[in-house]
């Protein structure tokens, strides 16, 4: 993959007439307002150039600030280029990219859900979150919006699922509610017999009302609310809202600062990676491994808690560096525990492989292949799984990855079996991250005031979770105050691939589909 972000720049590649504004930020962001014919331009252009759509969202504005505006963020050679397309006050319409990238089909659901805004040429426009919780006519996130006065009726609730018709089929409904702690989410299965020929999925059942929760939220203490977007990406979500708030204010938080960072990211990665493994063995009826697992994964949480003050690194990083610095004999510790934690996994996975049982349940299971998850922009950890090579810590190599050399890790065969190798992968090549880390962590303040932000500007951060990618994007208004903070996760883009991987497959296998994915419900439906 190489460091990206020196090629043609982002004006080059999407056709736009002048060059954007780059954010001062670790990574190439760049962002600039757009014309509709360019919005249409640079979206068959990022198409045509193998660019990626990150995400979509909308966002409402004072007359005198430009009024309601939909914006795209692509990634490109050059890095994440953010365009932003002013729209009419009274009919809010833009051109709908999903028929380009159909990842954006449920994200422009939900931007009009939210904001009114229509995607002209979008071929669904059935809701996504309102799910009768507001009225027809009411948009949350518009200005000035009042909550509804009066309740929405039962009738509200009906949704138009897709039917499969033909002989011997017949449906399956799933959730929202599910057996033990598992968020809400409904999945309709088709199937003849036990064999899967098509899922839809229904969710937003989880929505919180976080954007908007933004909006009332000092800048400098935001950071607590993107952690807590989804749990599991706490470390990620906080550290991309931090390093916005660093590219609204233009301050460097010091070195030490961003190797900590990079430290609580990676030991997130191999927190999930450990449950996930073991999970997977358990949905293959192998607990033995959920048990070896869930071990090795409690030893790591206790130690997070020991080092840093939390077990899962929640309120650990904030504007200017980090609230918990890392003391030298913890430094130690943490090496010595990476050292045993490899030790075992290796052996582990030794098991895994060599056990007939497990590959016969995870190899051809779920597939996709990599063609199919690059036409509909799977991403991250699936994507990884299905050859897209893509990894932010190694496509641009931010601070600090750019001295630790990380290795971005990628399979081909789309399968659960892939996805549990890319697991494996990983966790070993963070383990190798975190010993450097702790053995070469730079002397120096671990966190600076970051001062104040410029009234009506932007900021952007975007970090590689063990997931995906997260971007976190803030608009500031006349007087300084948060006026859009969107935050978005890779599971918006990976959804849509589940509903695919399953076709064909038979109904007791979706489980051990769906968590080799383990995509994220409270990060998806804010």
């Amino acid at each position: 993959m190489g460091d990206r972000g020196n090629g043609p720049g982002p004006h080059d590649t999407l056709g736009l007439r002048a060059a954007p504004r780059r954010l001062p930020a670790p990574l190439p962001l760049w962002r600039t307002a757009v014309t509709p014919d360019e919005w249409e331009r640079a979206a068959r252009n990022a198409h045509g150039a193998h660019g990626r759509l990150v995400s979509l969202w909308g966002s409402d504005r004072a007359a005198e600030q430009g009024g309601p505006a939909v914006s795209a963020a692509y990634a490109l050679d050059s890095g994440l280029a953010w365009l932003q397309l002013s729209l009419d006050a009274e009919t809010p319409r833009y051109m709908a990219l999903s028929p380009l990238f159909p990842s954006a089909g449920r994200m422009e659901r939900a931007t009009f859900d939210l904001l009114g805004f229509t995607a002209e040429g979008a071929g669904d426009r059935r809701p996504w979150l309102r799910h009768a919780a507001w009225p027809e006519d009411y948009f949350p996130l518009r200005i000035g919006s009042a909550p509804p006065a009066q309740d929405t009726t039962e009738s509200d609730e009906r949704y138009p699922f897709v039917v499969v018709a033909g002989d011997g089929v017949h449906e399956i409904p799933v959730g929202p509610v599910h057996a033990g702690i598992i968020e809400p989410g409904h999945f309709r299965f088709s199937v003849v017999g036990e064999k899967v020929l098509r899922l839809e999925e229904r969710l937003g059942y989880t929505h919180k009302g976080i954007e908007k929760r933004f909006e009332s939220m000092p800048l400098h203490e935001g950071y607590r609310l993107a952690g807590r977007v989804s749990g599991d990406a706490t470390v990620a979500y906080a550290w991309a809202y931090c390093m916005a708030v660093e590219s609204l204010a233009a301050c460097e938080i010091p070195p030490r600062a961003d190797w900590l960072r990079a430290l609580m990211l990676e030991r997130e990665r191999v927190a999930n990676h450990l449950g996930d493994l073991g999970a997977l063995g358990n949905d293959a009826a192998f607990a033995f491994g959920l048990a070896q697992f869930s071990r090795l994964r409690e030893d790591w949480l206790r130690l997070n808690h020991a080092a840093f003050g939390h077990r899962l690194l929640m309120d650990r990083i904030v504007p200017g560096g980090v609230a918990a610095d890392l003391a030298g004999a913890e430094a130690a510790r943490i090496a010595r525990q990476c050292e045993q934690i490899e030790r075992e996994v290796r052996t582990l996975r030794s098991i895994y492989d060599e056990h007939a049982g497990l590959q016969d349940r995870f190899m051809t299971t779920g597939c996709v292949t990599p063609e199919l998850a690059a036409r509909l922009g799977l991403c991250g950890l699936a994507g990884r799984a299905s050859g897209i090579a893509r990894d932010l810590r190694a496509d641009y190599v931010p601070r600090p990855y750019r001295e630790l050399g990380v290795r971005a890790m990628s399979q081909q065969g789309g399968d659960v079996a892939a996805r549990v190798a890319v697991r494996f992968d990983e966790l070993f090549e963070s383990l190798r991250l975190i010993r450097i880390i702790a053995a070469q962590l730079p002397a120096g303040p671990a966190a600076m005031e970051p001062g104040p932000a410029a009234p009506n500007g932007a900021g952007a951060g975007w970090v590689e979770s063990w997931r995906g990618e997260v971007l976190v994007t803030i608009e500031l208004d006349a007087a300084g105050a948060i006026r859009r903070c969107h935050c978005h996760d890779p599971s918006w883009q990976n959804w849509p691939l589940l509903e695919h991987a399953v076709i064909g497959n038979i109904v007791p296998d979706f489980p051990l589909i769906n968590k080799s994915f383990n995509l994220s419900y409270s990060g998806h439906d804010l």
